[in-house]
């Protein structure tokens, strides 16, 4: 990586709630965001549920989105390199977004060496202790079968039948995904774990929704992206270190623990 250039990361703008017209402002906002990190930016990764819910068809994909598509493909034509990380909200992409946009697709955490530092990179979702329900709940929607079942349904359908249950796992989340829960974090918990094995000095995850900076052990730094509905917070690596800002936000640092 150029000297001059850096590395950002953001997660979880959950486009498409709670309706389309605060979906298409915060979309606005993204969209400006992606202008001014465009000046100096040499990849950008995107962890997850970038969208609240999204599902591709062979021949279909959901309705509208158009300003921050235009504008990530406007940005891989230029040869910003573009890293899209599935959550659990989206990861029901096949192709369209690689092909159209031409970003490089994640399915599962990576490690990435950067300036001489070990990054690890993912959503979050499903890793650490607890959380089982949804981890059971991930084999199913990853299961091929049953996403060819539900491709079998035809979109108007199926696109309310996922958007209601998104909405009521939002609503039954929410107040947890708002409390800082110290030791019990589950993905604290988790870089605590692999560090045992595999030592990384930095984990950077979105999925949470609170903008994190934890201390692991050792040096290691836990970091939660946080979220673009409350806090329009993302992360960039400006050189060898990597750093949690706000953009357009009454929010102006992390939680700090």
């Amino acid at each position: 990586m150029s000297k001059d250039l850096k590395i950002y990361f953001a997660s979880d703008f959950h486009l498409g709630v709670p309706n389309r017209e605060q979906s298409l402002i915060r979309e606005k906002r993204v969209v400006r965001w992606l202008d001014m990190v465009s000046v100096d930016a040499d990849e950008i990764y995107l962890l997850g549920d970038v969208w609240d819910f999204w599902f591709e068809y062979s021949k279909a994909v959901p309705k509208g989105y158009v300003r921050l598509l235009g504008k990530l493909a406007e940005l891989s034509d230029k040869g910003i390199k573009i890293h899209f990380f599935t959550g659990n909200h989206d990861m029901w992409t096949f192709g369209y977004l690689e092909e159209e946009i031409g970003l490089t697709l994640h399915r599962e955490p990576q490690v990435r060496t950067i300036n001489g530092k070990n990054y690890f990179i993912g959503h979050g979702d499903g890793l650490g202790p607890g959380d089982s329900g949804y981890k059971f709940l991930k084999k199913i929607f990853t299961h091929p079968l049953c996403q060819w079942l539900f491709a079998r349904v035809h979109p108007n359908f199926s696109f309310s039948i996922a958007e209601y249950f998104s909405r009521k796992s939002r609503l039954a989340n929410g107040d947890v995904d708002m409390k800082y829960l110290g030791d019990e974090e589950w993905l604290y918990q988790f870089a605590k774990e692999t560090n045992i094995s595999q030592v990384n000095d930095c984990y950077i995850f979105g999925h949470r929704h609170l903008p994190l900076e934890v201390e692991v052990e050792g040096g290691t730094v836990y970091y939660n992206l946080g979220e673009w509905i409350n806090y329009n917070s993302y992360g960039v690596i400006d050189g060898s270190n990597f750093e949690l800002r706000f953009f357009e936000s009454k929010y102006t640092k992390a939680i700090n623990k």
